[in-house]
């Protein structure tokens, strides 16, 4: 699940490389954030790269900050669609426990990792990721793909994973009260004594890993079964029993802030 080609990974590196150049960045961190992730790509899937960079430290002392573009966009080439977004607002969402951002910095592909700031960022989640968040989060993501492309009898194959990943994270929030694996090899695990559903989804990757991104095939009852059965015991459950609303102080994302542009 986590081989990236060779001469991909080395073209990836070089593209991030001319983004520090041309906007005269330093990337601390980048990682693969789409389903080449989650461990469910198709053969022609994007490579979904993300990164987190920071400006020289005079660049934030400006009366004008708030008007400075904080990200970096490039189109999608050659299947690789790379964008990333200022240390400021990196850290301004996860104050606000935005799922994007925590799940970047649980992800199994990294790309690059300069000095400690994603490690630093890590050791700040048990205070910072708010269960009650991520679990609307996922289920706002599961409601509308289901909604979208699966309640019909012909369903593009691979939406069905987003659907089941979200809905198994939001089962992990509610178990655990810890961050949600990204891999979905792990979240599976929470269903593996239901046989019928866990031999389908295994067909379903199977089928996926050969597939193109948006090939069309008969909706899979068993699968469907259990989403519908999900969504439905969602919307009777209490979802903050177990979802204390963390949240990190604006002083401890100050320093950490701080100590990444002092070190660059």
């Amino acid at each position: 699940m986590h081989q990236i080609p060779a001469e991909v990974r080395e073209e990836i590196l070089s593209r991030i490389k001319a983004a520090e150049a041309e906007h005269q960045v330093k990337v601390l961190y980048a990682v693969e954030s789409g389903s080449r992730a989650w461990g469910f790509a198709s053969p022609n899937s994007d490579y979904d790269v993300r990164f987190i960079y920071v400006h020289p430290k005079d660049w934030y002392l400006a009366v004008n900050l708030e008007d400075k573009r904080n990200v970096i966009e490039y189109p999608i080439v050659d299947e690789i669609d790379i964008n990333g977004w200022d240390i400021r607002k990196a850290l301004k969402l996860y104050w606000k426990s935005n799922p994007a951002f925590i799940e970047w910095l649980q992800s199994p592909i990294v790309y690059l990792e300069q000095g400690d700031f994603a490690q630093q960022a890590r050791s700040l989640m048990p205070q910072t990721v708010s269960s009650n968040k991520g679990i609307h989060h996922y289920l706002h993501m599961a409601k509308n793909n289901f909604r979208e492309y699966l309640k019909k009898d012909t369903v593009p194959l691979k939406k069905y994973f987003y659907v089941l990943r979200p809905l198994l994270a939001i089962a992990w929030l509610e178990k655990y009260n810890t961050p949600a694996p990204i891999e979905f090899d792990v979240l599976r695990k929470l269903v593996a004594d239901n046989k019928a559903l866990d031999s389908a989804i295994t067909e379903l990757l199977e089928r996926t890993k050969v597939s193109l991104e948006k090939e069309y095939a008969p909706a899979v009852p068993v699968i469907n079964q259990f989403i519908q059965t999900e969504l439905e015991r969602l919307k009777t459950a209490n979802l903050t029993d177990k979802a204390t609303d963390r949240e990190v102080s604006f002083d401890q994302l100050n320093t950490l802030f701080k100590h990444v542009i002092d070190h660059e």
